[in-house]
Formats: C-alpha cells, structure tokens, sequence
C-alpha cells in the first residue's frame, strides 16, 4: 500500500509574513507605551544650586553624560565644574554600575 501524499502542501510564507507583521506592530507599540528618556542640558542652571554645588539633577546630568561615554574633562568643561568634582561623580557613577545604574527622572 503506497503513502499518502497530503492533498495540500502547506506553505509556511504567510505564517511568517503575518508574524513579522504582528512583531513590527508590537515594537511600534512598545516604543509609544515606553518611557521616553528626557534629554538633558548640562547649562541647564537647575543643575546646580545656589551654593554652587550639583543639585540631584545636575548629578544625574552628569551621569548621563559619563553613559554616552563622554570622558571627565569633557563633563568638567560642560557642567562647569573642577576636573575633580568630575572624577569623583565618574567614581561614584562606576560604583553604581556605570550604563547599567538606575536612572532617575529629570526635571
């Protein structure tokens, strides 16, 4: 007794096609329901209070510049702060865990 051939081959393209589709739509949806990372302005002048130090914010400006991979100097001139303020919120930064830290909120 011969095998019996399926009657209908079965074609996998518009199975793959739809959920490509479902996963593009679903990146698309994610991408509006995610919160959006405010951008920071390191002349911002809540960065730093009327003592002169780094407020919260200004730490956190900071922070985000050390994930771009800005370098210390870089930080210093554009926060307008010493190299050493600079170096010690990279340390500090380090120890939280660098990029992987938890960001605050800004503003």
């Amino acid at each position: 007794m011969p095998a019996k051939q399926p009657t209908h081959a079965f074609d996998p393209k518009p199975v793959l096609d739809l959920i490509a589709s479902i996963e593009a739509d679903l990146q698309r949806l994610k991408g509006l329901v995610e919160q959006q990372v405010e951008k920071f302005d390191p002349a911002n002048p809540h960065n730093k209070g009327p003592d002169g130090k780094l407020t919260e914010e200004g730490v956190e400006c900071c922070y985000r510049m050390f994930d771009e991979g800005k370098s210390r100097y870089s930080v210093a001139q554009q926060m307008k702060i010493s190299f050493a303020a600079a170096t010690h919120r990279f340390n500090t930064w380090r120890k939280m865990g660098g990029a992987k830290r938890q960001r605050t909120l800004l503003g």
